[in-house]
């Protein structure tokens, strides 16, 4: 069965008052659990049973390993690295010292996957496409850029930080736009926002008093 793509209008990163399409694919829905044990049964020798015990087990395995600090790679399949968030309702630490977060703050907020190679070669071999008809557009915001601005601004008032995908609820921006929008009023003194941590692990801050002076 052929996979069915788009192409997504989207802003162009080198000029942002033009858009450019990109082949998006159009996900039909989700393989399961139990469905991927069928599968894998029905092309080997292993019993539901059996594979259905492997993967718990392979779940408990990874879980424990992720929890002592260290990251977990499948061969041909990828590597699953745990990140750290600060417990809900809890302020963020500021560099300068004061309010320092102990061990009971912060927990385990999400487990970063990255693809091996040899699973994207193997997903690319098995693909055919077939494009939609038409083109998908564009995911603007009602709202202008100052009243966005306004909008994370107060959002930061009640919250320690805010992460891209709090920018995208508060604003309908897609995810892309909605980084770029909050890396620009990171960068931009007057607005009162900072960027704090690097790349998966990035958040941003209201500016404190001691900053500002």
């Amino acid at each position: 069965m052929a996979a069915t793509y788009t192409m997504q209008e989207m802003k162009d990163l080198h000029n942002e008052n033009e858009t450019i399409l990109y082949p998006r694919m159009i996900i039909k829905g989700q393989c399961s659990t139990e469905e991927l044990i069928e599968d894998i049964a029905h092309h080997t020798t292993y019993n539901t049973g059996e594979l259905r015990g492997m993967i718990m087990a392979l779940k408990d395995a990874m879980a424990r390993e992720m929890s002592r600090g260290y990251s977990v790679k499948l061969d041909e399949i990828g590597t699953f690295t745990p990140s750290l968030g600060i417990t809900e309702g809890k302020e963020a630490e500021q560099p300068a010292g004061g309010n320092r977060r102990n061990a009971r703050s912060i927990k385990i907020r999400n487990i970063n996957f990255r693809a091996d190679k040899e699973l994207i070669r193997k997903t690319e071999g098995h693909c055919t496409l077939e494009r939609e008809s038409g083109t998908s557009k564009l995911k603007t915001s009602r709202h202008s850029s100052e009243k966005r601005l306004k909008m994370a601004q107060d959002f930061l008032t009640t919250h320690p930080y805010m992460t891209v995908a709090d920018y995208m609820a508060l604003t309908g921006l897609s995810h892309t736009t909605a980084a770029r929008e909050l890396q620009k009023w990171g960068t931009t003194p007057e607005t009162g926002i900072l960027p704090k941590g690097q790349r998966t692990h990035r958040v941003y801050v209201a500016v404190t008093a001691k900053e500002k002076g």
